[in-house]
């Protein structure tokens, strides 16, 4: 099985800030806010009188309680700051808790990156902010004390980098701080695709910041606000969480359904943000798709309806193009707007596959026709297009078919998750795959996705072009020969998808 990329060779950076335990302060980009929040989390029922929540704190030692609705979900916040300003002043210990509460409440989950809520509660002026599960309701309190006390300055001046104003100016700063931050993530140690969903999550609040500023230039025109709801999806390596340091747009609209006789004038509305937004994601550096899979193209702007109809169409007709556009759109990820309308529109694909698997037959037949960069004898095969001669296509030849297998496997078993090594630890739990051989698969994705993540911060120092082509002469061996053991783990699970999706399941 392949081994983990060599200590002997990580990259080291100079510039990258040190702990006094040798620790680089930028590890805390990678950390979760499950890993820094206080698990427990005093609540109060809004009705609760105003004077026992207060005696209620100063008896457990808080700084702050959870008001919570009749439904157990966050109705607000009162802090010691509250107490003071606000409840001190009114002197109406018998009044309800939720009359004194700060709202609205700002929150997190504790799956977002710790650097956001840091980032948010510092802008905010907040001490406190809560965790919330996916109904709303309080699993636990994040303090910015506690938060930022791993931290130095170093480590603030990149957080407000990776967190600054929504100009286009300012976005376009964000996208080259993430090389910044990634580099001494990787220095760190942090697995490669952890910095992938980090560098993910960045893009995805810059592609919301960007739609909002592209919503408020509407109303400055005339035309007002959106005029039904509507979510923005993001597809490819930005739906699976695996964005590489420059990737180009793959983005859509699901649209609420409204009458057919208003299609005239609610398209025109959605037409013009798109070519807003579409235009400004280039400006900040997320180049125009050259395959148009952008919102601007009515393809990928549809009403919640015709995304249904559309992907029964392609399940039905199977055509190359079909195929093409199914397999870019089922990495989509909901990113901005409502998000169940995205929830939804995976069940629709989940039953929809069922009814026509055939679709996964058809789709392996091109998804999985391209092999690794190994030759005869497990020879790197490098570039013969005269592109980039003497290196070797990680993405096209590395990533990219065990990407595709692994999203076979997934639609087929109706696993939700898009990450490539979500999927592979769903499909492991579920023993659809084998246990160890997902364990080989996660391996070599990590592998892979490392030297490729190192190759383009390399490039990016040295001045040179950044894609996916890496090379190989600067491998020492032993690294060269766990590269090709992980290519060959890739290979064999490419060959066995392939044989077991054409011959016969289905």
């Amino acid at each position: 099985m392949p081994r983990g990329p060599s200590a002997e060779k990580q990259p080291a950076s100079a510039a990258s800030p040190r702990t006094a335990g040798g620790r680089s302060q930028t590890a805390i980009f990678g950390k979760r806010v499950r890993d820094f929040m206080r698990p427990t989390v005093m609540t109060a029922s809004a009705e609760t009188p105003v004077g026992q929540v207060i005696a209620d704190m100063a008896a457990e030692g808080r700084s702050s309680v959870v008001v919570v609705d009749g439904g157990g979900r966050v109705f607000g916040i009162l802090t010691e700051r509250d107490v003071t300003r606000r409840v001190a002043v009114r002197a109406a210990s018998d009044a309800p808790a939720g009359s004194f509460v700060s709202r609205p409440v700002h929150s997190v989950t504790a799956d977002d990156y710790l650097y956001r809520a840091v980032a948010r509660m510092r802008r905010l002026n907040l001490r406190h902010m809560p965790v919330v599960d996916g109904g709303g309701r309080p699993v636990g309190m994040v303090n910015l004390i506690d938060a930022i006390g791993v931290a130095a300055d170093q480590m603030l001046r990149q957080l407000d980098h990776l967190t600054r104003d929504s100009t286009i100016d300012g976005m376009a700063e964000v996208k080259h701080a993430q090389v910044e931050v990634a580099s001494d993530l990787l220095a760190d140690n942090l697995p490669a695709p952890e910095i992938q969903s980090l560098i993910t999550d960045v893009n995805h609040d810059i592609h919301r910041q960007v739609l909002q500023a592209a919503e408020r230039s509407l109303v400055e025109a005339g035309w007002g606000e959106p005029p039904v709801p509507y979510t923005l999806l993001i597809m490819g390596s930005g739906g699976r969480g695996e964005n590489f340091l420059y990737p180009d747009q793959d983005n859509g609209f699901i649209l609420a359904d409204y009458p057919d006789d208003e299609h005239t004038r609610i398209d025109a509305y959605f037409v013009a943000l798109a070519e807003r937004f579409n235009i400004d994601l280039d400006r900040v550096g997320f180049p125009l798709c050259k395959g148009h899979v952008m919102a601007r193209n009515p393809v990928w702007r549809k009403t919640a309806s015709q995304w249904r109809e559309q992907v029964e169409l392609w399940a039905r007709r199977r055509s190359p193009v079909a195929i093409l556009f199914a397999d870019i759109f089922f990495d989509f990820k909901a990113v901005a707007g409502p998000l169940a309308a995205g929830e939804e529109l995976r069940r629709q694909v989940t039953e929809i596959l069922k009814t026509y698997p055939a679709l996964l037959s058809m789709m392996v037949q091109d998804e999985t026709n391209k092999s690794v960069a190994l030759g005869l004898f497990g020879r790197l095969v490098t570039d013969s297009s005269g592109q980039s001669p003497g290196r070797v296509d990680l993405k096209m030849r590395g990533t990219m078919p065990l990407v595709a297998s692994v999203r076979l496997w997934a639609l087929k078993h109706g696993v939700p998750e898009t990450g490539t090594l979500a999927r592979l630890a769903a499909l492991r739990a579920a023993d659809a795959l084998n246990r160890d051989d997902a364990d080989e698969l996660i391996a070599a994705f990590n592998h892979v996705t490392y030297y490729l993540l190192r190759q383009q911060l390399e490039d990016f120092r040295a001045g040179r072009h950044v894609g996916n082509f890496v090379d190989p002469s600067v491998l020492l061996r032993r690294e060269r020969e766990e590269l090709r053991a992980s290519l060959r783990v890739i290979e064999r699970f490419r060959t066995e998808t392939r044989s077991t999706f054409t011959g016969g399941m289905f």
